[in-house]
């Protein structure tokens, strides 16, 4: 397990020694917290008034910030005579995106074979066999819950929700019913578990081992999830809202152009479905290796078998061995040619240059605050608010998401104004892993209709915008404080 490094000096603010800002004019610590609060207000105008791409304003807001907190152009760019000489920008994207694109990229990889192979349509057909018609409700959220780990949310809606459909048709009561419990389970492991980009890239951002993460991720996230289909089981049968005719066709056309495109590349429906036992084995070897190895340097001593155990837990390796076997099980072994293979992981990153993008200048902005002292200045108010950090980072998470819409924009600008305060505070990889916790549940509290899920939501399950708030929005909001919940009480005692 390595150290937490260090991410702001312990030395009193004062204005830096730089020339060009408008920060003497200002004065001080007072100048700093001023352009730290101009900046979040301008980030926030650049995406919801001028619907600037979230990458592009934060990258804008973090140069405005560093000219004004007096950062000369040399240390924000770098010269093109020294290549040698310190670029902020190129820094903080550069070491951001070195922890992060590889792990959301295999992540993306192994999602796109297990959804391709059919791996989905397997689980939530046993869950439903096993739980039957009355708890298909509960199949419906243990499917959402494992398939989710691999996929992003948007993925996991649109390949499971034909199922949601057949399920709710079957039963005869409310899609409501059997959908909000499905993406219960597609939220939480989204928002709490890697290989997600908000949790990988908070991680990332403040030095966190991923295996604390994902424990952190489970032990929150599992009762935060329960609430959740607690909620989803009252409010599903107080609000009916009937099967979408309209999109149950547009699922079968989609399904069908899905396996046109599938032969096309290659890949033939295989006559046998894929081995329940296959895919939860994929779903859990890269957790449970990057788990053993954040415990073996905890309960071993340094030696040969923990240096093994900890290279097959890195999180590279762990998902690299994960990726392979699926290649191997779901797509040679069942007939797939290895240019059907290249074919879907190649189109499956098509949709993820975005998300790095975006994590990356989260990096850029985290490393001009503390470039510029603007984060030490944030850390010593913070700490004369008194309240504590976690509590901060969710509030502070919860403000960005429900004013801007984007959970990874929330998490990814709060781990760069936390960060100082977590530095100099010397807790543990197990605490911060619960900040990290914290800063996701804020980030996807009370989703409404500045965020692309909400219309996702109610699109593909055909529930009108007033029942979409009353059914999505508070299930959002339930996951969210039950997990910081959690979090906040575990806290305590770590």
């Amino acid at each position: 397990m390595s150290p937490l490094s260090p991410l702001a000096a312990t030395a009193p603010v004062a204005p830096p020694p730089h020339t060009g800002g408008i920060l003497p004019l200002i004065g001080g610590t007072a100048g700093l917290l001023t352009i730290a609060v101009l900046g979040i207000v301008l980030l926030l105008f650049l995406i919801i008034k001028v619907r600037l791409q979230p990458f592009v304003a934060l990258l804008a807001v973090s140069i405005a910030v560093g000219l004004g907190a007096g950062l000369s152009v040399t240390e924000l760019f770098g010269t093109v005579q020294r290549s040698d000489a310190v670029s902020t920008i190129e820094t903080g994207m550069g070491g951001t995106l070195g922890h992060v694109a590889i792990i959301i990229g295999l992540g993306t990889m192994l999602g796109a074979v297990l959804e391709v192979s059919g791996g989905a349509e397997v689980l939530a057909s046993r869950l439903l066999n096993l739980f039957g018609e009355k708890r298909a409700p509960l199949a419906m959220g243990l499917t959402g819950l494992i398939f989710g780990i691999p996929v992003f949310f948007d993925v996991g809606i649109f390949v499971l929700a034909p199922i949601v459909y057949a399920a709710a048709k079957r039963g005869g009561k409310s899609i409501v019913l059997y959908c909000m419990p499905l993406l219960a389970g597609l939220s939480m492991t989204h928002a709490f578990l890697p290989p997600h980009p908000g949790p990988v890239a908070a991680a990332g951002l403040l030095k966190v081992d991923l295996g604390w993460v994902i424990l952190m991720g489970i032990v929150c996230g599992i009762p935060a999830v329960l609430a959740a289909w607690g909620w989803a089981a009252w409010i599903g049968k107080r609000i009916f809202v009937p099967v979408p005719h309209d999109m149950v066709e547009a699922a079968e056309e989609a399904k069908a152009a899905l396996v046109a495109e599938q032969r096309k590349a290659g890949v033939e429906p295989h006559e046998k479905p894929v081995p329940l036992g296959i895919v939860f084995a994929i779903i859990g070897t890269p957790l449970v290796l990057i788990l053993l190895a954040t415990f073996s340097s905890i309960a071993f001593d340094p030696s040969t078998g923990r240096s093994v155990i900890e290279f097959f837990g890195h999180p590279f390796v762990a998902l690299t061995i994960a990726l392979l076997l699926a290649y191997y099980l779901l797509g040679i072994r069942r007939g797939w040619s290895r240019k059907s293979l290249e074919q879907v992981s190649t189109a499956s990153l098509k949709p993820v240059g975005n998300i790095l993008l975006v994590v990356g200048a989260g990096g850029v902005f985290g490393a001009v605050l503390k470039a510029s002292g603007i984060a030490q200045a944030l850390s010593d108010t913070f700490n004369d608010v008194g309240l504590p950090v976690i509590v901060l980072a969710y509030l502070i998470s919860l403000v960005l998401r429900v004013a801007q819409g984007s959970a990874t924009v929330a998490i990814v600008t709060t781990a760069g104004i936390v960060a100082p305060l977590l530095s100099e505070g010397n807790y543990s990889q197990a605490f911060i892993a619960l900040v990290i916790m914290a800063i996701s549940a804020g980030s996807i509290f009370a989703s409404h209709v500045n965020d692309g899920g909400f219309w996702m939501v109610s699109k593909y399950f055909g529930i009108s915008e007033r029942d979409t708030l009353r059914t999505w929005t508070v299930l959002e909001s339930v996951l969210s404080v039950a997990g910081f919940a959690v979090a906040a009480v575990i806290s305590l005692f770590v």
